[in-house]
């Protein structure tokens, strides 16, 4: 298990943020500097111990209306090759040193550990704490065989979604724009065979509930319960 260390991170990840959010095509803000919280999240073991994985929400409150973004991140202590264009900014870690941080969707272990959350291979683990997992992550894997593994190393950025394809179909999206679900129950879309869930913390106080990753390859549309 990964252990957290609650030390000072300079720059700070939503001072990283700030700088980064509004250079993306699915960033919904305003004209001005973002205005950003941290909402929720959670996190994943690299089973090698390296790479330090975070799945984080953060809201916007700088637009027309509050907005929450999920915002994928790998923290390395070394530059990670070919990943330039997804660098999201280098942090002086208190323990760790100089700590390299990118967008996951780039990174071959943050996909990898995804893709074994759907399948329920790994445990989702809380955000903050050691040790911990986070029981409000749920996840499910329809398919009859295990999920691809060969998807592209190139990221494609939507409006509202990141998407990963594989060779013969399948293909990874993770909402980028989180939105949410009605009765705090997310519905997949057609031809999903497995998703993460997740919750997040809106500005006005409340708790939402919404899909973070889906994969399509084939099945039926199904209402999301907890796995």
């Amino acid at each position: 298990m990964a252990v957290i260390h609650h030390v000072a991170l300079k720059p700070a990840k939503l001072e990283l943020l700030t700088s980064w959010l509004p250079s993306r095509p699915w960033y919904f803000g305003g004209a001005g500097e973002p205005e950003l919280a941290k909402a929720g999240g959670f996190r994943l073991d690299d089973p090698q111990g390296e790479v330090g994985i975070e799945f984080m929400v953060v809201t916007d409150t700088s637009g027309t209306r509050p907005t929450a973004y999920l915002v994928p991140l790998t923290y390395r202590g070394a530059p990670l090759d070919g990943a330039e264009h997804a660098l999201v900014g280098t942090m002086d870690h208190g323990v760790l040193g100089r700590r390299w941080a990118y967008d996951g969707c780039h990174d071959p272990v943050l996909v990898a550990q995804l893709l074994a959350l759907i399948e329920g291979r790994v445990q989702a683990q809380d955000q903050n704490t050691s040790d911990t997992p986070d029981r409000e992550v749920t996840r499910s894997y329809t398919g009859d065989s295990p999920a691809a593994t060969d998807f592209t190393a190139t990221a494609v950025d939507g409006q509202e979604v990141t998407e990963l394809s594989a060779p013969h179909g399948p293909a990874l999206r993770l909402h980028r724009i989180l939105r949410p679900a009605p009765d705090n129950t997310p519905v997949l879309p057609l031809e999903a065979t497995g998703h993460v869930a997740g919750a997040w913390q809106m500005p006005d106080g409340t708790r939402a509930r919404g899909l973070f990753a889906v994969l399509h390859n084939g099945g039926q549309a199904a209402s999301v319960g907890p796995s």
